[in-house]
């Protein structure tokens, strides 16, 4: 079964509620993925505008 990832902020969940921004839909339509265990030194994230940790899609539809 393919994670779903909220539309938003692009974040993998399985709840109802995205943990970060509190968004409500989802896909399960999105290419590639990327772990991030400091975000704030990180220059991808700060291109992507992640503030947490966790697994981002890289691409959402």
């Amino acid at each position: 079964m393919k994670k779903k990832a909220c539309r938003k902020c692009k974040l993998f969940t399985e709840d109802d509620v995205c943990p970060v921004c509190k968004g409500q839909t989802f896909t399960t339509n999105w290419q590639g993925r990327i772990f991030f265990l400091n975000p704030k030194k990180s220059m991808i994230a700060h291109e992507m505008d992640v503030q947490n940790e966790g697994e981002y899609a890289i691409k959402v539809r």
